[in-house]
């Protein structure tokens, strides 16, 4: 593994990843946690020792273990630099009409945290990760940044495998747009720009002189991980429904609902509202 240190190898203080063979003895991850993983990201290592640290949380390592040299931390931190590399680049040839505050805009949602977390969570990466007791029972495995910093540790381990060199040469961008597509396609119909709350706020204005209001209706889940459920009124009209992760994501989804049935009606179930 290539976390390990002069003098000997620390036994990690990790818990088992759940559904599948976890550390073995000597806190190691087996061939076929590794193998999942590889099979999941459709890229094959050649040197597994950094996919194996790129799983590594610094929570369950040892008080004598080097922080720096055994955990994805490191990683992580190239790994953010390889990412902004690959997605701007995407964007600079993709959209040669799109200027640089537009550019900007979408890379910075394209590698946010948001994006990264959804990433890991569809590539299941939760179930891999080698996580300390405390950070396992509190729910670490779905932490938005604990799964964002493993996509990012992932793909600097990944650019180590490649040799490190020309980008455009290696397997490591292919990697990184295949795991952003789904968030490069919402960039492509422009998602990143829309506000849809301030756009409800013109419309209903211009339409009925009156501000939407927002009203959070149901609240569920741990502290670190809730669901809230807002709905958005006109008046005393229900126009809109939205579930997120935070009450600014769901008023969001809530104002896209209520702009796109204002779409679907007529102009006399307009004036009713």
């Amino acid at each position: 593994m290539g976390i390990r240190r002069p003098g000997g190898t620390p036994r990690l203080i990790c818990e088992v990843p759940p559904g599948l063979a976890g550390p073995d003895a000597m806190g190691q991850l087996s061939d076929e946690v590794l193998d999942a993983v590889e099979t999941r990201l459709g890229f094959k290592f050649r040197d597994r020792s950094r996919l194996e640290q790129a799983l590594t949380h610094k929570s369950c390592l040892p008080e004598e273990a080097d922080p720096c040299a055994c955990s994805n931390e490191r990683l992580e931190f190239l790994g953010d630099a390889v990412l902004g590399l690959v997605i701007a680049t995407h964007m600079y040839n993709s959209h040669p009409d799109w200027p640089e505050g537009e550019l900007t805009k979408a890379k910075a949602v394209a590698v946010s945290e948001a994006t990264l977390s959804r990433v890991g969570r569809e590539l299941g990466l939760g179930e891999f990760l080698l996580l300390g007791k405390g950070e396992e029972q509190s729910g670490g495995r779905d932490r938005p940044s604990i799964l964002a910093d493993a996509v990012e540790a992932l793909i600097a381990a990944a650019f180590f495998d490649e040799g490190a060199g020309d980008l455009t040469q290696f397997g490591v961008a292919n990697l990184v747009l295949r795991m952003l597509e789904p968030s490069l396609r919402d960039l492509e119909r422009n998602e990143h720009v829309k506000d849809y709350k301030t756009l409800l706020q013109e419309a209903s204005q211009a339409a009925h002189r009156v501000l939407p209001t927002y009203c959070v209706v149901d609240e569920s889940g741990p502290d670190h991980d809730k669901t809230f459920v807002v709905e958005v009124r006109l008046r005393d009209r229900i126009v809109g429904v939205g579930k997120g992760r935070s009450k600014k994501d769901a008023e969001q989804k809530a104002a896209r609902e209520a702009l796109e049935t204002r779409e679907r009606e007529t102009a006399d179930g307009l004036n009713e509202a």
